[in-house]
Order: structure tokens, then C-alpha cells, then sequence
């Protein structure tokens, strides 16, 4: 399944494995980790590894998830957004201006890529190419990409017990973003049923 790096960045938020909520970029150390990780989906938007992973440009990236998380829980309305998210979602509009803030300190130029072997793809690079970007224009300007983009139609929050993850839907009827969020979720129902049985008897 192709990955995208606006959902790499909203997926940052996660499920802890304890009925809490992890942060992958809770640390500059945390966020040197995911973008190298990230390196193949940051080169399609002509992003060299050698930007800075300090608090300050981790607090810019983390600004920008906040901004994507918010445009995700409109994506997905009326159906409601990531747990993680329904207490303290920004506000639409201030979401979208802080996008587009933080894709705009990035000069690009958009380039044609169609080797021999494959099909025609857009990539973009540095209109400086010895000007390293940081990450949080780089990210900005994927997430615009991606709501702007068809797969943005696609976009679930998923809804098992303790998932706080968006993914993409890729079949009918599909409600979670992984076979053991459907185990747990059908558990959950289970158990709910099972329990109002006993009530009533």
C-alpha cells in the first residue's frame, strides 16, 4: 500500500499498548528518528537529509501535526476524529493558515522524474538546492499535497476502542485501520452486548 507522509506524520500519535497516548516526537531524539525513517517519502518532495532535528525545529514539526491532526477531523466529518484529538483540535482556518505559513519558507520548483523502467512522476526540489529545508516546510507542503489530493476522500479516523490513528480506506466496508483494531472493536461489542444481556436479566 503507498504510503504518505502527511498520514506518517498524523500517525505520529499513537496508541501506547496501555490505554494511554505515545508521541514519537515528544523528543528531538524521537523526531531524528522518524525522519530517517521518513527519508524515502521526504526525498519525493526533494528533501535532504541534513536538516536540523533540534527543539526548535521540533516544535515546528509537532506545530504542523497539530495543524494536519485538525484537517484530518475535518476531513472525516460528520464522523467523528481521533480521540486523541476531540479535546483540543484547532480551529480550522488557524489550522490552514499555519500550513500554509509553514510550506511557504520553502522555495521549490516542481521537476518531472520518468526513468526508463517506470511511469511519470511530479517531484519537486529546492529552487536552492544548497539551502537545506527544514522539515516542517517539507511536511507542510506534503500535507496540502495530500488534501488537495483524491486519497483525501479516503481518510477514516479509525474507530476501535483505544486507536487514535487515521488510515486510509481501501475496501467497502472497512471501519479500522488494521486487522487488530477489528479484533478489538468486535471484542468491545461483544462485551457490550454480553453485558447488557445481564442487566436485563
Amino acid at each position: 500500500m503507498e504510503r504518505y507522509l502527511a498520514l506518517e506524520l498524523a500517525g505520529t500519535i499513537r496508541h501506547d499498548g496501555q490505554g494511554g497516548v505515545a508521541d514519537d516526537l515528544s523528543t528531538t531524539q524521537g523526531l531524528a528518528t522518524w525522519v530517517d525513517a521518513q527519508a524515502d517519502l521526504l526525498g519525493r518532495y526533494g528533501s535532504r537529509p541534513d536538516f536540523a532535528t533540534d527543539e526548535e525545529t521540533r516544535r515546528e514539526v509537532v506545530a504542523v501535526r497539530e495543524a494536519v491532526r485538525a484537517l484530518f477531523a475535518r476531513v472525516v466529518s460528520p464522523a467523528p476524529p481521533s480521540p486523541a484529538d476531540t479535546h483540543r483540535l484547532l480551529p480550522a482556518d488557524e489550522a490552514v493558515a499555519r500550513l500554509n505559513a509553514a510550506a511557504s519558507r520553502r522555495g521549490v520548483v516542481p521537476h518531472l522524474d520518468w526513468p526508463h523502467d517506470g511511469p511519470a512522476q511530479l517531484r519537486f526540489r529546492s529552487a536552492e538546492p544548497d539551502a537545506p529545508t527544514g522539515p516542517a516546510a517539507v511536511l507542510a507542503h506534503a500535507a496540502i499535497d495530500f488534501l488537495t489530493g483524491p486519497q483525501r476522500d479516503n481518510l477514516r479516523a479509525c474507530t476501535a476502542p483505544r486507536c487514535v490513528r487515521y488510515f486510509l480506506k481501501t475496501h467497502g466496508r472497512q471501519e479500522w485501520c488494521k486487522p487488530s483494531c477489528g479484533n478489538r472493536a468486535r471484542a468491545a461489542r461483544h462485551y457490550q452486548r454480553h453485558r447488557a444481556s445481564e442487566t436485563r436479566t
